[in-house]
Order: structure tokens, then C-alpha cells, then sequence
């Protein structure tokens, strides 16, 4: 999850779903939306709107 963090923080819109296991930030992103800022949050949900979606199954 550590790595998944870094990604995004740092990392560019293709990171993501350039990693081999593509489901698994997808998977564990109500926990790793905890564990970034809401900047960030916003940004990714916005390039990827199937994390938002995530967000609220998840709630």
C-alpha cells in the first residue's frame, strides 16, 4: 500500500494503470483515499472517476 501511496503523491496520470496488478489500487482505495490529502484525493478521482465510484460503493 506504501508504494500505492507514493504513486499518488508523485507520480504522473499513466502510473496508475500502468502497474501489472491494475485492480488492486482500485480495490483498496477506500483505505488509501484516507491516506492522502484531499488535493491529491481530488486530482486522482477526477482523472479516474471509477476511484469516486469506489468511494461510494465503499460508504
Amino acid at each position: 500500500m506504501g508504494l500505492y501511496r507514493t504513486v499518488l503523491h508523485e507520480g504522473l496520470r499513466d502510473d496508475l494503470p500502468r502497474y501489472p496488478n491494475r485492480d488492486l489500487p482500485l480495490q483498496l482505495w477506500p483505505v488509501l483515499r484516507t491516506l492522502v490529502g484531499r488535493t491529491v484525493r481530488a486530482v486522482w478521482e477526477d482523472a479516474f472517476p471509477q476511484l469516486a465510484s469506489r468511494t461510494r460503493a465503499a460508504a
